[in-house]
């Protein structure tokens, strides 16, 4: 276990590092490209043919589910094929999934595929943030992840921009989505031969990692919470104000700007400050912005450039808290607590937007910045404790 604080000692990037950060920051874009595609997609066409919105509320839920079960075995998965070469099975695999759902003409074939196809996305998120943390040097490690934060945006942007451009019903676009996948999938060939090390460990269970270091595998969860009930929500709280359809998905890509945006100099910043201040910084700021929505939101043009600066400061405690994962942790450590912090990702998805989804139906506009509020003030107190109490306890112990 690494416990450096924010400030560093290697500055120099070595051939197997430069090969497997490039190599890491191409299976993030395919994590981006198959979310953003996948999902708007899928359920499009199970709308289209006549699915009731349940039982696509039902299959979605899916993804979680599949989440939460393939997380556990990740580090173990890459122990035995190695990172490299389980990213790429677990992205083949998924570019075989998709466009089998096309194909699937029964709704109880889509429950299989669901949990195929995101189980292996799950995995290539969970991995390629284990390589790219386990390469990066440590004084840089802000900056790179925030890089990475920012290609994972690039990703999400192109994915629905496609979409729109060819369109979202027949056979076509199922391909169009598999050959992206497998197309991003590429770059990792590059980082072949640069395995990172998973031998050396506490062996330490997925769980024990929520105790050890909380501020940051409960970023995770902060960052799920927000970010999927925004997806999700936005655009319905959007209409509850009185803006137009067009204009209140719009918000979504402006939250999705903000994110690309502000990754990089927060990432800058954590390589100087302590990472736990960062990221209380992000969730109270966050947590006010979502406070103020509520008497300023009205006008639309206030409302998204509250929302930008939302987006970026929300996906910071993504970004931040995978850095603090990387300074405190080596090895196979590193790779389960970057398993834990996914899971906490992905039971922040399955809980928040149904927490967001009654708040606005018994408050109204603010119900939803009101749960966004909430969840990111119990997690900036948390923030709080840990900076404090780092402080008096011994290194080791940080």
């Amino acid at each position: 276990m690494n416990t450096n604080g924010a400030v560093p000692v290697q500055s120099r990037f070595s051939r197997a590092q430069v090969h497997g950060i490039a190599a890491a920051l191409g299976a993030i874009a395919a994590v981006g490209l198959a979310l953003s595609v996948s999902y708007p997609l899928l359920a499009l066409t199970l709308n289209a043919r006549g699915v009731p919105e349940g039982v696509i509320g039902l299959n979605t839920a899916f993804a979680g589910i599949a989440s939460i079960a393939v997380t556990p075995f990740c580090a173990r998965l890459a122990k035995w094929l190695g990172t490299p070469q389980a990213i790429l099975v677990c992205l083949a695999g998924a570019g075989i999934a998709l466009p089998c759902f096309y194909y699937a003409t029964e709704i109880w074939m889509w429950f299989p595929l669901r949990l195929v196809f995101h189980a292996g996305i799950t995995a290539v998120f969970v991995l390629s943030e284990f390589w790219i943390n386990a390469f990066a040097p440590s004084c840089r490690r802000g900056v790179i992840m925030g890089i990475y934060a920012t290609v994972l945006a690039v990703g999400y942007i192109i994915g629905p921009t496609a979409l729109a451009t060819l369109g979202a019903i027949g056979e076509f676009p199922f391909w169009f989505a598999a050959g992206l996948i497998w197309l991003a999938g590429l770059p990792v060939l590059i980082g072949w031969h640069s395995r990172p090390d998973l031998h050396e460990g506490t062996n330490g269970t997925l769980f024990s990692f929520l105790w050890v270091a909380p501020a940051a595998t409960f970023a995770g969860l902060i960052s799920g919470a927000v970010n999927s009930s925004m997806m999700s929500l936005l655009p319905v709280m959007g209409r509850e104000l009185g803006f137009t359809l067009e204009r209140a998905t719009l918000l979504v890509t402006v939250v999705s700007l903000g994110n690309l945006v502000l990754q990089i100099p927060l990432g800058y910043l954590s390589d100087r400050i302590d990472r736990r201040v960062i990221l209380m910084i992000c969730a109270s700021g966050g947590a006010l912005i979502s406070i103020a929505v509520i008497p300023f939101g009205t006008t639309y043009a206030t409302l998204a450039a509250l929302m930008f600066f939302w987006g970026g400061l929300t996906t910071g405690l993504y970004t931040i808290g995978l850095t603090h994962l990387g300074a405190r942790f080596t090895g196979a450590d590193l790779a389960s607590a970057n398993a834990a912090f996914v899971m906490m990702y992905s039971v922040g998805m399955i809980t928040a937007p149904i927490m967001g989804g009654y708040a606005l139906k018994y408050l109204g506009s603010p119900g939803l910045p009101l749960v966004w509020s909430t969840f990111l003030l119990v997690y900036a107190a948390v923030c709080l404790w840990r900076a404090l109490t780092a402080r008096k306890a011994p290194a080791s112990a940080q």
